[in-house]
């Protein structure tokens, strides 16, 4: 009989393209990942990789191997998902992903209070702007920002919450030294991209010279707190700072809608279902600072 943990070790290396990617998407080690292909391919008497340059390559072989892994992987996560979904229980594992800022700046507070109250639920937050595969199990619910409600997956359940804007922001110092005359110029601070942002030339104060780039949103706001220059931010974000103050002139922009995603069968669970009610609740209760229209500097 064929072992469904060898099957995954062939999966992950089909996709990833190498036993390194497969071991990093795993969890594992090199070795681990060749043991299982190589046990796998003695199983069945066949040679599923070539093993090139650039990676590895599956065979006809393991082409046709990988047909019948698909439909073993999605079989299980029909299992998976159906059984769970009976679970009514408020013991065991919630897996919830969302964005770095809605993680560390607005929600933490609330899913640490969501742990106190269900102590026997275990939390793991996966705190990521990537698409999490909610289908297989990834994670059991996604709080995620969408611009376009036609992007979302026709096989989720969507709960829609409140609008999320952004506006430009610089540090409180900075923003007095321009009123009081100094000339140097006040640079766009962005995570990645090419070329100037849109807004750069809006407002009273214009960001000139190369941009300030960075791919971590920490790194951006403590960029923007030494003055360095005016950066985009989620009004919670950047409202809530004390170093930081709006750019004048600039007006707020929508950014997303907020949306809590489960799928299926997991979505019937008890711990999901008091999650989603719960963080659903509070999401709605932030609508005015989402909107920008509630700073509190106290």
């Amino acid at each position: 009989m064929i072992d469904w943990d060898d099957v995954r070790y062939f999966l992950a290396t089909a996709r990833g393209g190498s036993v390194r990617a497969a071991a990093k998407r795993l969890g594992v080690n090199h070795a681990t990942v060749l043991r299982r292909i190589t046990q796998l391919e003695e199983h069945l008497g066949a040679q599923m990789f070539e093993k090139l340059p650039a990676g590895y390559r599956l065979t006809t072989a393991g082409e046709e191997v990988l047909a019948f892994a698909e439909q073993m992987e999605a079989s299980s996560h029909q299992l998976e998902t159906r059984v769970f979904g009976r679970d009514q229980s408020v013991r065991g594992l919630l897996r919830v992903t969302l964005p770095p800022f809605l993680a560390t700046h607005l929600l933490m507070p609330d899913l640490a209070e969501f742990a106190r109250v269900h102590p026997d639920i275990e939390m793991e937050i996966v705190s990521t702007g990537e698409v999490v595969n909610l289908t297989n199990r990834e994670a059991d619910v996604a709080i995620r920002m969408v611009s376009d409600r036609e992007t979302l997956p026709l096989n989720l359940h969507g709960l829609k919450g409140p609008e999320l804007f952004a506006g430009i922001y610089m540090s409180c110092d900075r923003l007095a030294a321009w009123r009081a005359g100094a000339s140097d110029p006040v640079r766009p601070i962005v995570i990645g991209g090419h070329g100037a942002p849109d807004w750069a030339d809006e407002g009273e104060i214009r960001a000139a010279g190369v941009p300030f780039r960075t791919l971590d949103a920490d790194a951006q706001i403590a960029a923007a707190r030494q003055g360095i220059g005016m950066t985009r931010l989620p009004c919670f974000v950047g409202d809530a700072d004390r170093l930081l103050a709006r750019v004048p002139g600039i007006d707020l922009k929508a950014q997303a809608t907020l949306w809590l995603l489960t799928q299926g069968e997991a979505r019937k669970t008890k711990r999901v279902r008091l999650f989603t009610e719960f963080v659903s609740h509070r999401l709605a209760g932030y609508a005015a600072l989402l909107a920008g229209l509630s700073i509190s500097r106290d």
